[in-house]
Formats: C-alpha cells, sequence, structure tokens
C-alpha cells in the first residue's frame, strides 16, 4: 500500500497548494477579483497592490504556510525516516505538488500566482538556514530596487549557491530542486521580464484599499 500512501499525499499537497488564497479574500471581502485588477496575478504582490497591506500580509502567510505544511506532511507519518535520502526526495515531490497546485489550482481554473510565498514556506521547511539568508538577498535587492519580480528571481538564483557554498551541502536531489524552482521562477514571471526590458514594471508599493459593498 506504499504506492498509495505516495499518490494520496502527492494529491493532498497539490490540493493543499490550490488552496486560491487572494482570489477568496478578494471575492470575500473586497468583492473583486483580484485577477481582474493590478497586475492581474493571484498572489500576495498583487493583494498588496490592490486590497492592501492587511490582505497582502494575510495572503503571503498563508501562501507561504501551504508549501511549509505540504513539505513537513511527512512528519506526520513513521512510514519513512526523517532525514534520509528517500525523505528528502519525497519531500521535494511534495513541495513541487504544492507549488503546482499554487500556480495552477484546481479551485481556480487552473489561473494561480506565480509561486513566490507558497516556494518560500517549501524551502523554509527543507532549509531554514539557507532560505533566511535568501530572504535577506531579497529584502536587500528589493529595498535598492523596488522591484519585487526582480529581486524574486534574484533571490531564487543565490539560494543554489547559499545551498552550496554558505552549508555545503551536498544532497544531489536538493540541489537539483534549487536550480529546477529558479528556472521555474523564470518561466511564472515571463511577462514581468518583458516589462523590465521595456521599463514598464510596476516598482512597488502598498496602497489602501476600502472594502467594496
Amino acid at each position: 500500500m506504499e504506492w498509495l500512501f505516495k499518490i494520496l499525499t502527492i494529491a493532498f499537497a497539490y490540493i493543499l497548494g490550490s488552496v486560491p488564497t487572494s482570489i477568496w479574500i478578494g471575492k470575500i471581502f473586497y468583492n473583486i477579483d483580484i485577477r481582474e485588477h493590478g497586475s492581474g496575478n493571484a498572489g500576495a504582490t498583487n493583494t498588496f497592490r490592490v486590497m492592501g497591506a492587511k490582505a497582502g500580509f494575510f495572503v503571503f502567510f498563508v501562501d507561504g504556510l501551504k508549501g511549509y505544511a505540504a513539505v513537513r506532511l511527512l512528519y506526520l507519518t513513521d512510514f519513512y525516516i526523517p532525514e534520509t535520502g528517500f525523505f528528502i526526495n519525497f519531500q521535494l515531490a511534495l513541495g513541487m505538488a504544492a507549488m503546482i497546485g499554487h500556480i495552477f489550482p484546481i479551485f481556480a481554473n487552473f489561473r494561480g500566482g506565480k509561486g513566490v510565498a507558497t516556494l518560500t514556506g517549501v524551502v523554509l521547511a527543507l532549509h531554514p538556514g539557507a532560505t533566511l539568508i535568501t530572504l535577506g538577498v531579497f529584502i536587500v535587492t528589493l529595498l535598492l530596487t523596488k522591484y519585487v519580480s526582480l529581486s524574486s528571481m534574484i533571490a531564487a538564483f543565490t539560494f543554489p549557491f547559499i545551498l552550496i557554498f554558505a552549508f555545503s551541502n551536498t544532497t544531489p536531489s536538493l540541489i537539483i530542486f534549487s536550480m529546477v524552482i529558479a528556472v521555474l521562477l523564470l518561466f511564472t514571471h515571463q511577462k514581468n521580464i518583458e516589462r523590465l526590458l521595456k521599463g514598464e514594471e510596476k516598482r512597488f508599493g502598498i496602497k489602501k484599499k476600502e472594502k467594496t459593498s
């Protein structure tokens, strides 16, 4: 029955990632579809811009929690020995399933966000130390450029180097995963890259948003 456990656990991680936090918050409390406003993205950054800081922080936290919880699912069972190669590989699979769920959510017609907040939760569960340094890179880049998209991509590309050189991590699957997510973020940020090259990308700023009736 091990194969059934694997399938069900990965499916649950995908469903967990599919919870469209920003979309539900927008429709329930602001009577809007976040995908029809701002950048059209169903993520935390667009939520900050369209619905304000309170909604933005909540969406970022919940989306990050989705990724963190998906990776930590294995600790609720005793099927596998923690920190072994297979255990880590399975955690990576769960993290990817949650990210795919966020980007292509079954509960929102497969139109989700770019996966940055969920990815943050995933890598935080996998390697807290490297994640905190990567977050530092993101914050510094954001303060210097005011571009969330550029900051996210730069942080994602530094993550593998931090794992290898700062923490001397030699787990092949984790290093490969860190490289894959960097490429994945390039894929989900294609429109942002185009706007950056054209000088049309909006700089980050939080605007107050009143509830609509």
